[in-house]
């Protein structure tokens, strides 16, 4: 992750306080991030977006075959 220290050469608060977050609270947002990602990689791929894909594949699979550059799915 991104170093949250500030930069040198620039004047302190002087109340002693770094800026950032402390290992706590990236500790919650790292479990909560995780658990969002794991939850839509358990949904999985629509069936129209499957459906599509497969569509395009096909396509440009024939285009492949009969060797005409106009149909290679690339539109």
């Amino acid at each position: 992750m991104k170093d949250l220290k500030p930069p040198q050469g620039k004047a302190s608060t002087g109340s002693g306080k770094q800026g950032g977050l402390n290992a706590e609270i990236q500790s919650r947002i790292g479990h909560q991030l995780r658990a969002m990602y794991d939850d839509v990689v358990r949904q999985g791929v629509p069936d129209r977006f499957a459906d599509l894909i497969r569509q395009l594949d096909s396509q440009e699979a024939a285009a492949q075959i009969t060797g005409d550059p106009t149909k290679d799915g690339r539109d």
